[in-house]
């Protein structure tokens, strides 16, 4: 079984180099302004490092010794200024020219991600935790922007500023200017490939506890009502409140760490600067430098240490963000636990009927949930299946919608193995009223609608009017405008429920399956759903997983499940006659319903 853990550390194994090589395809769709990024990136280059040669140049017509003849060099201040224009130009030309890359790359990035972690299984949604994917999605998109942005405009930049001025120091000077520079260089990228290497644990303690905290606020705020029941606010705030003293300290940690890094790349700069200056000054003293060359040298190596005490910065942040991308591409590796086959054909419809042959099914090894389950579900019948909780009833639905594969058996829809058609197709034939209906916060006519977007507004009222809902989303103020909130918060259960029915019936699936959908109306309700369902069903076939056995007493074939097994079968009438479990779970709950009238009427 796939599992996707959270943990204080990243897992082992991590791929960096097959991580940006993964990003490559989604620049490349714009291969021609990337090549045109990367050129005004030379150009600008070359003008920033062709300043401090027109500069030198100045200085020296400066320092003749007979200032009288000495004349504005206008022609070099011209060129001087050209030169900070075309360096300023070409950095924005790039900038404006490779946003679209950058920002395409995070939307088809997003895209692929949402799109994946749709199709991973129940499975794996039920073990996940909602906050801490959405925090690491959020920051694994953002990596491939911040990582292009990195690549484009700091780390490429500098290297080929690098390239530049050694090219004129090896040209002009003597070598041991461009031997310090080398050196002061190696050991810079040394020092900080070293420090940052020890640091990055603490890094990677805050993105875990980070995420963690977030996925408790989401878990705490999700479960809004189920905290106010048991009092249990100032508990959730302890609790977040512990992971975020964990993050503060690891975030401390960090921040001293890197205040070392920061302290020793500065006296590495520091060092070298000061020899090359001091190499510059005895040049001019004995003449084989002209003042103008101290300036150079100086100057360039300025603009080669401003961009290069950047360049740790850079790289720790390089680093960091290869973390966050590769927690992204740890969910794009997600196996799929259901997955189609290459050239898997359609579901063909033909009468809808269902049959289930010697399935066998268990969520975990070591617990079985249904045991050769045999029955089929004939075109146009309506089925029903009742047991106590746990029984397998809902499972039925789950391996029906192939949110599982079983273990062992088939499943047929239509003589098809539901196997070996696309789940796409199968899903498209069946309907389903959930148990617990959750709702989009988006209006009542998203909601309805999200069956089949693009009906018509007439088709979504009738849906409403089939499952008795109609009257009372016209008696709201915003009617079908109406928002229900988050989960459908600001509806009841039964509200809730009947907007699934309308759901389910503008769907217009040939298989519906009510997954004990009257579970939350009151009697009242349940017998007008239950008359709208029933016409409904008539042209469908209809699976029923009950709880109240009142609402199915009219099914052809009535299925009693008791521990994943097949216990009783047949019609309402016949198992009251052999007075088994269908016949006690009978008699038990019409006890429970004279007594609750009972109770209604005192």
């Amino acid at each position: 079984m796939s599992q996707f853990r959270y943990t204080d550390a990243p897992q082992g194994g991590r791929q960096d180099i097959r991580n940006l090589k993964r990003v490559f395809p989604y620049i490349w769709e714009y291969k021609g302004r990337v090549l045109i990024a990367l050129l005004s990136l030379v150009l600008s280059k070359v003008a920033i490092v062709g300043i401090p040669l027109v500069f030198k140049e100045i200085i020296d017509i400066f320092d003749q010794l007979d200032k009288s003849r000495v004349s504005v060099p206008i022609l070099l201040f011209l060129l001087y200024g050209a030169l900070r224009l075309g360096g300023s130009l070409f950095n924005e030309l790039r900038d404006a020219v490779f946003a679209r890359v950058r920002y395409h790359a995070m939307r088809m990035l997003s895209n692929q991600v949402l799109q994946h972690l749709h199709k991973l299984s129940l499975r794996y949604h039920l073990q996940r935790r909602t906050g801490n994917i959405i925090r690491d999605l959020e920051r694994g998109t953002n990596s491939i922007s911040q990582i292009l942005n990195y690549l484009v405009f700091n780390i490429v930049p500098t290297f080929a500023e690098f390239a530049l001025v050694a090219f004129i120091l090896l040209r002009q000077y003597e070598a041991r200017f461009a031997i310090v520079t080398f050196t002061t260089v190696a050991i810079y990228i040394a020092f900080t490939l070293l420090v940052t290497e020890w640091r990055m644990h603490f890094r990677h303690r805050m993105n875990a506890l980070d995420s963690k905290a977030n996925g408790q606020a989401v878990d705490s705020l999700m479960n809004y009502e189920t905290v106010k029941y048991f009092n249990n606010e100032a508990f959730e705030v302890r609790r977040y409140d512990n992971t975020l003293g964990e993050w503060e300290n690891a975030a401390v940690k960090s921040q001293t760490s890197m205040s070392i890094l920061n302290f020793g790349q500065g006296a590495i700069i520091a060092l070298g600067l000061t020899l090359i200056m001091i190499y510059a000054g005895q040049g001019v003293v004995d003449g084989s430098m002209t003042l103008g060359d101290l300036v150079l040298v100086n100057t360039m190596m300025l603009q080669l240490f401003m961009p290069l005490s950047f360049l740790g910065i850079i790289y720790r942040m390089l680093k960091h963000t290869l973390a966050d991308m590769d927690m992204v591409f740890r969910l794009l590796d997600e196996e799929l636990e259901i997955k189609d086959g290459k050239t898997v054909p359609a579901l063909q419809h033909k009468q809808g009927e269902i049959r289930f042959e010697h399935v066998y099914f268990s969520y975990q090894d070591d617990r079985e949930i249904l045991h050769d389950i045999n029955f089929v579900l004939k075109p146009g019948q309506k089925l029903a299946v009742v047991g106590h909780s746990g029984s397998g009833k809902s499972t039925l639905a789950r391996l029906l919608f192939r949110f599982y594969d079983v273990n062992k058996g088939r499943i047929l829809y239509d003589g098809q193995d539901i196997r070996e058609v696309s789940q796409d197709s199968l899903r498209q034939m069946i309907g389903i009223v959930p148990q617990d209906t959750v709702l989009f916060n988006e209006s009542i006519r998203y909601n309805i609608e999200y069956a089949r977007p693009g009906a018509s507004f007439d088709e979504i009222c009738e849906a409403a009017r089939l499952a008795n809902i109609h009257d009372f989303i016209e008696s709201l103020p915003e009617g079908y405008e109406t928002a229900v909130g988050e989960r459908g918060l600001k509806l009841s259960g039964g509200e809730k429920q009947r907007l699934a029915i309308a759901r389910v019936i503008l769907k217009g699936s040939p298989v519906l399956i009510f997954d004990e959908a009257t579970s939350s109306l009151d009697s009242k309700s349940e017998k007008s759903i239950l008359e709208a369902l029933g016409t409904v069903a008539q042209s469908h076939t209809t699976l029923v997983i009950a709880h109240r056995l009142s609402t199915i007493v009219d099914a052809e074939q009535i299925l009693v499940m008791d521990r994943g097994r097949i216990v009783e079968q047949g019609t309402h009438q016949s198992l009251l006659a052999e007075e088994g479990m269908y016949a006690e779970m009978w008699t038990l709950q019409r006890q429970d319903q004279e007594a609750e009238l009972l109770e209604n009427n005192e």
